[in-house]
């Protein structure tokens, strides 16, 4: 029997290495990352909710919104999925809502965080977050929600302090979190090499996850030496849209200035055969090929 993915996930955060975990947010990126060597994939809330309804990360998707995706990621992927649960979408009863819905799709763990609803992109401005003790109550919830404590989906508790309420204050909620329950901490939008520093020193032998956004606030250092300060977990979010974005542009604007798709080689472009062969289209081929043979042997 296939280990389920929060077994797998407990896994390799036992085993002594970093975990890398590309962001995907829409099925063709899905399709490609799992078709790679990564050992589990992290589901962006920032690349899902712009991919899905064309909206900024803002608090705007619904928990309907993002559980549709989830429960169609999860399905389309053999390999662990960490999935973006925002805020919980409400208050504690929504929250154990979220956290069962969230299970019974697949995810291997759920993101939660302690921002003010509406919540906000963790790398963007404006972001304010709720009384520690609250998102505490959130936590213990959660924990308590899972259908397995022992084997069940992981909780990732993030808290968005740092930016507004400073280094200390995030690090002193994180560790409330931790006693509530919490199987791994996320500190959101450290911004600086020796601020990371101090997250792995505080929480050693505790799994962590540090989020790696291009342009955004927190430095973004080798994996090798992420593992030597304590970090489990490497997330890369935005590396997939804002490549998929740069290399959409440049083929439709040289589309666009030459009226010719024939000129738009000076993009990359993927072999289309061997991208039907990845979206599925052989299983297609070879239905339709024993459909016809089994109509010619009537």
């Amino acid at each position: 029997m296939t280990p389920q993915p929060p077994k797998i996930l407990r896994q390799l955060l036992a085993e002594d290495t970093l975990c890398c975990l590309p962001g995907i947010y829409d099925f063709i990126s899905l399709k490609i990352a799992e078709s790679m060597d990564f050992d589990a994939l992290y589901m962006t809330g920032y690349g899902t909710v712009a991919s899905h309804l064309g909206l900024p990360d803002a608090g705007l998707a619904t928990y309907s919104d993002m559980l549709n995706r989830v429960q169609g990621f999860c399905a389309a992927s053999r390999k662990p999925i960490v999935c973006d649960g925002d805020t919980g979408y409400g208050g504690l009863l929504n929250v154990a809502h979220t956290v069962r819905g969230y299970e019974k799709a697949g995810a291997a763990a759920i993101q939660l965080e302690d921002q003010e609803v509406p919540k906000k992109c963790g790398h963007t401005p404006g972001r304010r977050v709720i009384p520690c003790e609250d998102m505490v109550a959130k936590v213990r919830v959660a924990a308590q929600s899972r259908a397995s404590q022992k084997d069940g989906m992981l909780l990732i508790a993030r808290t968005d302090a740092r930016t507004a309420l400073g280094l200390d204050e995030a690090l002193r909620r994180a560790e409330a979190y931790l006693k509530a329950g919490a199987d791994i901490l996320f500190i959101e939008s450290p911004e600086s090499e020796e601020e990371l520093y101090t997250i792995g020193q505080t929480f050693r032998g505790v799994p962590l996850l540090v989020n790696n956004v291009e342009g955004g606030k927190t430095p973004i250092l080798p994996p090798r030496q992420l593992q030597a300060m304590g970090f489990k977990l490497s997330i890369y979010p935005a590396l997939g849209f804002l490549a998929a974005g740069h290399a959409l542009r440049a083929a439709y604007g040289s589309l666009l200035h030459s009226g010719d798709a024939s000129h738009t080689s000076a993009t990359p472009l993927e072999d289309f055969q061997a991208f039907s062969q990845l979206m599925g289209f052989q299983a297609v081929w070879d239905f339709e090929k024993e459909q016809a043979r089994l109509a010619q042997a009537v």
